[in-house]
């Protein structure tokens, strides 16, 4: 589905992502582990059309995402919740939603899809004439998660859902990325909780400094002493 091929992203003189390759199946929850600065959400940046690479390839169903705006990416079938949440804290939810769908034409399937949507998180129901910026975070977090949904992606990238959540919503985030895999949307996560993320996990890499260091299913990496080490506290 998702091809990265010697993928290179430079800030001027530096080098961030240095020749990365990697595969997301369909039907696939992948996940990118690493420290801070490993260059994750750049990979993810270049992915969805929001930073240039220098050299590289990353095709989506064969077709080639370099050379493609932002908006015709999502119109592709590829939505990204991106790190941060970004909602648009002036905005009710539900208009909030109603952006994510804004490259569709389709309003009965919309209308369905935002009643699916609040079956899949009851607490925006509830809060749908609510502005964004009055939520806390782990409602902001389910907002940005469903707005990428609105879209109808057959891909979503979610760029660290749990930052800055209590342990109990980052098990109900967790769950929720299950379900919606589950619904049929592949899942590329980026993620620094790596115990959950590997968890989840079908297939798993470790980016260092922008370099793909470890590759394997989730239940490999989790049990490989270096990650164990680096990433999983032991």
């Amino acid at each position: 589905m998702l091809k990265v091929e010697n993928l290179k992203v430079q800030y001027g003189m530096i080098e961030a992502i240095k020749g990365i390759s990697f595969e997301v199946g369909d039907g696939e929850i992948v996940t990118l582990i690493g420290a801070n600065g490993a260059g994750k959400t750049t990979t993810m940046h270049a992915i969805s059309g929001l930073v240039k690479p220098a050299s590289g390839s990353i095709t989506l169903d064969g077709k080639e995402l370099t050379r493609t705006a932002p908006h015709k990416i999502v119109e592709m079938g590829l939505a990204q919740v991106p790190e941060g949440r970004r909602v648009f804290a002036q905005q009710t939810v539900e208009e909030n939603l109603a952006l994510g769908a804004y490259t569709r034409k389709d309003k009965d399937a919309v209308a369905r899809d935002l009643e699916e949507v609040y079956t899949l998180f009851p607490r925006l129901k509830e809060r749908s004439a609510q502005t964004a910026g009055t939520l806390s975070g782990g409602e902001q977090q389910m907002l940005a998660m469903g707005r990428a949904l609105m879209a109808k992606p057959s891909i979503v990238l979610m760029d660290e859902p749990s930052m800055g959540l209590s342990p109990l919503l980052v098990s109900e985030i967790f769950r929720i990325i299950e379900e919606i895999n589950e619904k049929g949307t592949t899942v590329l996560l980026v993620e620094q909780n790596a115990k959950r993320a590997l968890a989840i996990a079908d297939r798993a890499y470790v980016l260092e400094t922008g370099v793909i260091t470890l590759a394997g299913t989730g239940e490999e990496l989790a049990n490989d002493e270096r990650v164990r080490k680096a990433y999983l506290g032991g």
